[in-house]
């Protein structure tokens, strides 16, 4: 059974200042690299109706990989992921995140909603996360989601500064 999150996150900044963010390669490079550097954007297209699609790739070396994970996948690991964020009207924006490791029999899928709240903006973010390795599948989902919600909440402060700094 795939392993879900639900998580929901507080930006002091508007749906449009993030949406904004989220169009600008600058932002992008940025954030990447605030991460650790593995992750590189390999796409990014902005289209007239405010729709933004990036393409991220990371390439996680076997050695750098939690034990658990280094275990069921026997060589490096390459994670691509291509998100999508469209203008829904209402000034609200929702996302698609498709999360793909060729190779390694997982996927990952969140679809979320940008939405403007009294003093900013609200990302509600679910995800599904699957991992086909028997036995130990779910702790690996487990441990990804897990993950995903540091990664959610590090993006929040990341981008709250990114965008006061501005």
């Amino acid at each position: 059974m795939p392993g879900s999150l639900d998580l929901v996150v507080e930006f002091p900044a508007s749906v449009e200042q993030i949406h904004s963010a989220f169009s600008d390669e600058n932002y992008w490079r940025a954030r990447l690299a605030s991460f650790g550097g593995s992750t590189t954007l390999t796409s990014l297209i902005v289209q007239a109706d405010g729709t933004v699609f990036v393409a991220t790739r990371q390439d996680l070396r076997r050695h750098a990989l939690p034990k658990m994970i280094a275990k069921a996948f026997p060589g490096d690991l390459l994670i691509l992921r291509k998100e999508t964020w469209r203008p829904i009207g209402d000034r609200r924006v929702s996302g698609e995140v498709i999360v793909s490791a060729p190779g390694a029999l997982g996927s990952g899928r969140a679809d979320a909603v940008l939405a403007p709240t009294q003093d900013g903006s609200r990302l509600r973010f679910i995800a599904t996360i699957e991992v086909k390795v028997p036995l130990v599948g779910g702790k690996i989902e487990s441990y990804i989601g897990g993950q995903l919600a540091e990664q959610i909440h590090a993006m929040q402060r990341f981008t709250t500064a990114w965008i006061t700094q501005k």
